[in-house]
């Protein structure tokens, strides 16, 4: 699932939840989709041990639910964060399932997302987790894997695709022996610009991060305290 980036510079799509435009809150719902679907999606894997099938099942039917009920826009800052909040508002509706005795079969309303990308990004070092931990760390994988599609499009969009080729290969691939004369070589360089290109986009990479948690925090504090917990600072 491909979702802009939320067109309003670093309002809180919470708060646009509420919002009297009916595609603002649209665009809102959307941004929240893209940050969270595969967190819950694989807390119901990993935490519910649901089979696939429920899993798909039960992240599609919420957040149409959630769409339709309005019921995000219920949230209390002063309670607890938009995370936690969700997360509980999930459990909730994962245990009515299952008390209920039914799966929620897909048709009609539907939420069009990739499964199996999902499914491929499970890891296998949770038994240590609990359901809150596991769920906080896919959130931040998350919003992470966000911040990079955003700052992919950015760049191709401002013809720095060099840039973001090398800062993808140093900084995101799998192999992480690559040395900054080897990117000189394959990207045809000098060495000192693949300096400056890590440099830039690593600096390019936190603000998107900054703005993606500031998108979807709804009090300064919040924001704060979870870009402290993303990036060891804030702002």
């Amino acid at each position: 699932m491909t979702v802009a980036p939320f067109p309003t510079t670093r309002r809180s799509v919470i708060l646009a939840l509420s919002s009297t435009d009916a595609a603002e809150r649209g665009r809102a719902f959307d941004t929240l989709v893209a940050c969270y679907w595969k967190p819950l999606y694989k807390y119901a894997r990993v935490a519910w041990r649901r089979t696939r099938e429920d899993a798909e099942d039960l992240t599609q039917s919420f957040f149409v639910r959630a769409l339709e009920k309005e019921s995000l826009a219920a949230y209390d800052a002063s309670k607890a964060s938009f995370r936690t909040f969700l997360r509980l508002l999930f459990d909730r509706h994962t245990s009515n399932e299952w008390k209920a005795g039914q799966r929620i079969k897909r048709g009609g309303g539907e939420v069009h997302l990739d499964f199996d990308s999902a499914e491929t990004e499970i890891g296998r070092d949770s038994s240590a987790l609990t359901p809150e931990e596991y769920f906080q760390r896919e959130w931040v994988r998350s919003v992470f894997a966000v911040a990079v599609e955003r700052l992919r499009a950015r760049s191709l969009a401002e013809g720095k695709a060099t840039q973001f080729a090398v800062f993808e290969a140093y900084d995101l691939d799998d192999d992480r022996g690559v040395s900054y004369r080897e990117l000189a070589v394959r990207f045809d360089i000098p060495e000192t610009q693949v300096t400056n290109y890590l440099s830039a986009m690593r600096r390019r990479f936190r603000e998107i991060v900054l703005d993606a948690l500031r998108e979807v925090t709804a009090t300064d504090a919040e924001f704060r305290a979870e870009s402290r917990a993303l990036l060891g600072g804030g702002k």
